[in-house]
């Protein structure tokens, strides 16, 4: 069934606040019908994004049964994940306009007694991301050393930097060329765009690295020649250094593409975001311990600046770092693309 997707990103429908909204009109092109945002009411994707087309954004999901939706899509995430209540009786609504509800949201919309009847009462069924299956609550078993197909991780100087984009335009590029290349998602939108992975952080942090590595290996063992993983928070963040650490360590990369905003100089917490090749030094010493790896290339976000300005800060990274340095969602994945084989052959 080819999904028609309803995509709920009430109130925060931007650039920078509806990161799998906006995923699913890039990579799930055609799907999207219409996007939730009473604030917006009468824009298109276009309007708002800059890309996207003239999906229409509506202010409810009554408003959205007219263009026949499948599905549901939480297309944002709130504040800690959690349903807000208001939420409940949207959903309700979709349901019983026989909409299939795709969810990662940290309250897990399959475990209430409401929606669960609803959803088998319209036959239609309820899907959460961050729903973790008990067979990933595993340690890691260093797999990493006899494994042969290469893995390639984002890690960034702060958190939604890039990560995601960076790695699909550049596992896109692989694809076009004909490599044999897998995409692990490990967050709510990742999984989305690939339909595998995990949601590393709802996992229990033990199980963190193995449950990537569980990951890692099923798709070997699949014969994949290159395995990308998504990456998560940043080893710097202070409050999501430690899904970041587990990651790495799960994925064991045998190259990273740092992603970085140029002119993001602040993380959230006010703190400065550290010199580029200090950051650089500091996730191959993560991972140097245990397996050798280096940070290949730099992927930039440059929301906010003009193609000329993305190339003259992508120069000057290139300048101070020696690697070569990208917006890989305007530019494509090319340049980041030769980096990695340059390393990896």
């Amino acid at each position: 069934m080819k999904r028609r997707i309803l995509s709920l990103a009430e109130g925060r429908f931007s650039p920078l606040r509806s990161k799998t909204a906006n995923a699913a009109l890039i990579y799930t092109p055609g799907e999207t019908v219409a996007i939730i945002d009473s604030t917006k009411v009468g824009k298109t994707a276009q309007d708002v994004l800059g890309y996207g087309g003239n999906v229409p954004v509506i202010g409810s999901v009554e408003e959205g049964v007219k263009f026949q939706p499948t599905h549901l899509l939480v297309g944002i995430a709130p504040s800690g994940g959690r349903l807000p209540d208001v939420w409940r009786d949207w959903i309700k609504t979709a349901i019983r306009n026989k909409m299939h509800v795709l969810s990662g949201l940290h309250t897990i919309l399959s475990d209430d007694e409401e929606f669960v009847a609803l959803a088998r009462e319209y036959k239609v069924t309820i899907t959460d991301w961050r729903k973790i299956p008990l067979e990933y609550e595993v340690v890691s078993k260093g797999s990493y050393r006899t494994r042969k197909a290469k893995t390639i991780l984002t890690v960034g100087a702060d958190c939604n930097i890039g990560k995601m984009t960076t790695m699909l335009q550049v596992y896109n590029e692989f694809l076009k060329r004909g490599l044999k290349s897998d995409f692990i998602g490990t967050g709510q939108t990742g999984i989305m765009i690939s339909g595998k992975g995990i949601a590393v952080d709802a996992v229990i942090s033990d199980y963190i690295a193995g449950s990537i590595e569980k990951c890692i290996d099923a798709s070997a063992a699949e014969g994949y020649n290159y395995i990308f993983v998504e990456g998560q928070g940043a080893l710097t963040h202070q409050g999501y250094s430690g899904v970041t650490f587990g990651l790495m360590h799960g994925t064991m990369p045998d190259a990273m593409i740092m992603c970085v905003q140029p002119t993001r100089t602040l993380d959230d917490y006010g703190l400065p975001i550290p010199d580029i090749n200090k950051l650089i030094k500091l996730h191959e010493n993560v991972i140097e311990f245990l397996h050798p790896t280096k940070v290949v290339g730099i992927g930039i976000k440059s929301i906010g600046l003009t193609d000329e300005q993305s190339n003259a800060e992508a120069r000057k990274l290139e300048d101070k770092t020696g690697l070569s340095a990208i917006d890989t969602f305007r530019f494509g994945g090319a340049k980041l693309t030769d980096a990695l084989l340059n390393f990896l052959k």
